[in-house]
C-alpha cells in the first residue's frame, strides 16, 4: 500500500496542490491525506484552510483530511521539532493516529527548511519528498542550510510559472530539478473556487489593493504600513479611479482599514473594505479589476501572468532598504515584483502591462541577489554575480544589493578598488582594533 501525504497551510498552496494532482503531476497512490496545518500566531482565533471559503471545492482530490495542529497539541506547528530521540516514537504514533500502518509513505511539503514541514520530514525518515512552491520565494535560494538526510530526499520542486522563463533557485545545491504546474491546470482549479465566499460587494472593475501586514513579520512599523496602504490608495487615485476595493490581510488588525478609510474620504474615494477571507485570485475572477496595487505580494505576479490585468507596485524601495538580514527570504520575492512592475506613477507602464526587465536580465540580477544572500549554499553562482556586479551595477540596480554586504563577500561594487588592500593588511587591522579599544576606554 502506497499513501501520499500533502501538507497545506494555505488554501493558495492547496489549490496548487489539487492542479498538480489534476494535471497528473503525482503518480497514483493507494490513499492521499492532506495534512493542514495553521501557522498562524493564534490559531485559535484564525481559521485554517479546512474552515476558508472554498475549501470543498478542493476536498475531492484527497480521500482524507488530518490536521496536524492537533497532531502535536500543544504545541505551535512553527515552533516545535520532534527531539532525534523520540522520532521513532513520533512515526509510530502518527501512523497509529492516520491509519498509515506499514504503508509506504511519500510526502509533499512547503517550505521545507523550516518548520512544520522540515518536522514532517524528520519524521517519516525514508519518505520521498516533493518540495511545492505556492509563490515567488521558489526563485530564491534556500533560507538555510538543509540537512542532507532531508535534502538528499528531495526528488523536485513543483512550482507555479509565474515569471514564465524564469528557473527557481531554491534546492540546486542538491540538484533538485524544478517542474512547473501547467498554468491551464491551476486558473481551472481558481475557476471552481470563482462563486465561493458570502457577502463580497457587487464591485464592477474597481482599483483592488493588496495588504500584506508586514509590520507582523518585522518588516515596518504598523504605522509605516498604513502608509504603505495609503501609497496604494493615492497611486490608485492618480490613475484615476474613483472606486477602491481593499483586501486587507486576514491576520491585520482592523485600523489599518481605518486609517484607509479615513484618507478615502479627504480623497473622496468610494472605498469598500473587505471582510470574507477569500483568495485575490476569486475577487480577480469576480469583479476584473481595472488596477491591482499591491506591495511584493505573489497575487501581484497571478494578476498579471494569469489574468492579464494591469498592476502597480508600492513600497519595494522601501522593503529592500528595511529587509534584515541581507538573506531574509523576502528579499528574492521583492527584487522581483521591484525589478518587473512598474510603479502608480509610470501611467503608460501600467496601461500597457510593460515589464521592467526581459527574463535573461531578471534570471541574471536574481543569481547575483541569490549568491550574496547564500554563498555557502550557493558558491558555484560566485563567478556569475562578479560579472552581473561588474557589468550591470549601477544608479538603478544598487538598491538591491548592500555596499557593506558586497564588501564582506569580496564582490564588485563593495569598497573602492583602490583601498581594496585594507582588509588583507595587517598594519590597518591593528590600526583599527586600537581606535576600537580608545573608544571603548572613553565610554567607560
Amino acid at each position: 500500500m502506497t499513501t501520499q501525504i500533502f501538507m497545506a497551510s494555505t488554501l493558495y498552496g492547496t489549490a496548487t496542490l489539487a492542479a498538480a494532482l489534476d494535471a497528473g503531476c503525482f503518480a497514483p497512490a493507494d490513499r492521499r491525506i492532506l495534512l493542514v496545518s495553521n501557522n498562524a500566531a493564534t490559531p485559535e482565533t484564525t481559521p485554517s484552510v479546512d474552515e476558508m471559503p472554498g475549501f470543498e471545492r478542493l476536498r475531492s482530490r484527497f480521500d482524507d483530511v488530518v490536521s496536524w495542529n492537533e497532531a502535536i497539541f500543544p504545541f505551535h506547528p512553527g515552533g516545535w521539532s520532534p527531539r532525534v530521540e523520540d522520532v521513532p516514537l513520533w512515526e509510530r504514533y502518527l501512523r497509529l493516529a492516520w491509519g498509515l500502518g506499514d504503508d509506504d509513505v511519500a510526502l509533499a511539503v512547503e517550505s521545507i527548511q523550516v518548520h512544520p514541514a522540515l518536522g514532517v520530514a524528520q519524521i517519516f525518515t525514508d519518505a520521498p519528498l516533493t518540495v511545492y512552491a505556492d509563490g515567488l520565494m521558489s526563485y530564491g535560494p534556500t533560507r538555510n542550510k538543509l540537512d542532507p538526510l532531508v535534502g538528499t530526499r528531495v526528488e523536485r520542486l513543483l512550482h507555479l510559472d509565474l515569471v514564465p522563463g524564469l528557473r527557481p533557485l531554491l534546492l540546486t545545491e542538491f540538484g533538485v530539478a524544478p517542474e512547473t504546474v501547467p498554468t491551464t491546470a491551476f486558473t481551472k482549479v481558481l475557476a471552481e473556487l470563482a462563486d465561493t465566499g458570502t457577502g463580497l460587494p457587487d464591485a464592477e472593475e474597481p482599483a483592488l489593493l493588496l495588504g500584506q501586514y508586514l509590520s507582523a513579520l518585522g518588516i515596518l512599523s504598523a504605522e509605516e504600513e498604513e502608509g504603505l496602504h495609503v501609497r496604494m490608495l493615492t497611486g490608485a487615485v492618480g490613475l484615476g479611479h474613483t472606486r477602491v476595493v481593499f483586501k486587507p490581510h486576514p491576520t491585520a488588525p482592523a485600523r489599518f482599514a481605518r486609517t484607509l478609510e479615513q484618507e478615502a474620504e479627504k480623497l473622496g474615494v468610494e472605498l469598500t473594505v473587505l471582510d470574507t477571507p477569500v483568495l485575490a485570485e476569486v475577487l480577480y475572477q469576480r469583479m476584473r479589476p481595472a488596477l491591482v496595487v499591491g506591495c511584493f505580494s505573489t497575487a501581484l505576479l497571478t494578476a498579471s501572468a494569469l489574468y492579464g490585468l494591469p498592476v502597480a507596485r508600492v513600497g519595494t524601495d522601501l522593503l529592500l532598504d528595511r529587509l534584515t538580514p541581507y538573506e531574509n527570504s523576502n528579499r528574492v520575492p521583492v527584487t522581483i515584483v521591484d525589478a518587473l512592475l512598474p510603479e502608480p506613477a509610470d501611467a503608460a507602464a501600467v496601461a500597457e502591462g510593460r515589464r521592467g526587465l526581459d527574463t535573461d536580465a531578471l534570471a541574471a540580477l536574481v543569481r547575483a541577489v541569490g549568491f550574496a544572500m547564500q554563498p555557502k549554499i550557493l558558491p558555484e553562482l560566485r563567478p556569475a554575480a562578479e560579472e552581473y556586479l561588474r557589468s550591470s551595477l549601477n544608479a538603478r540596480t544598487r538598491r538591491y544589493f548592500k555596499k557593506r554586504r558586497l564588501t564582506s563577500l569580496g564582490l564588485p561594487g563593495g569598497i573602492p578598488e583602490r583601498l581594496a588592500f585594507l582588509p588583507h593588511n595587517s598594519t590597518a587591522r591593528k590600526v583599527v582594533r586600537r581606535a576600537r579599544a580608545i573608544r571603548r576606554s572613553i565610554k567607560r
